[in-house]
């Protein structure tokens, strides 16, 4: 059964791994960053500063999330443990948190959490060419919240 709860600071060593592990699971690119750095970031802003989600199961860290008022910052799920559900159950943490909708950015390349935001009600709604840390092609998606459209 999969727990979410917030990550401590005894998570962050954890949360980085499976943040690194699946960002290099996922993409051909390196991180604009070395391991260590992005291990010193998790742990030192990540989990410290920002309202960051584990998925927890059986004492095993599955998969992690960073929340910000209307933002979904960060969404990794364990690359053993993809399409089980456990993002899903974070994305619909995030939604209950900013009902009014959520905005996030994530690779061009990454056709699978594209078409899993997608699936989620969320739209894509800016292309770029780079405008991030790692210089890749972008996508910006909105997911509008809970209110209909045309409603009042």
């Amino acid at each position: 059964m999969i727990k979410l709860r917030r990550a401590r600071a005894d998570d962050a060593a954890v949360v980085a791994e499976i943040f690194l592990d699946s960002f290099h699971a996922t993409y051909d690119f390196a991180l604009a960053h070395s391991d260590d750095e992005v291990r010193g970031w998790v742990r030192d802003d990540m989990v410290a500063t920002q309202e960051t989600w584990i998925a927890v199961e059986a004492d095993r860290v599955v998969a992690l999330m960073v929340v910000a008022p209307g933002h979904l910052e960060h969404l990794y799920v364990a690359a053993d443990r993809l399409g089980e559900g456990i993002g899903r159950q974070l994305l619909d943490l995030a939604k209950r948190r900013s009902p009014d909708g959520l905005r996030l950015w994530t690779f061009q390349v990454n056709e699978r959490a594209r078409r899993f935001y997608e699936r989620n009600g969320f739209l894509a709604v800016e292309f770029t060419e780079g405008n991030n840390e790692e210089r890749q092609p972008d996508v910006r998606y909105e997911w509008l919240g809970d209110a209909e459209p045309g409603g009042s």
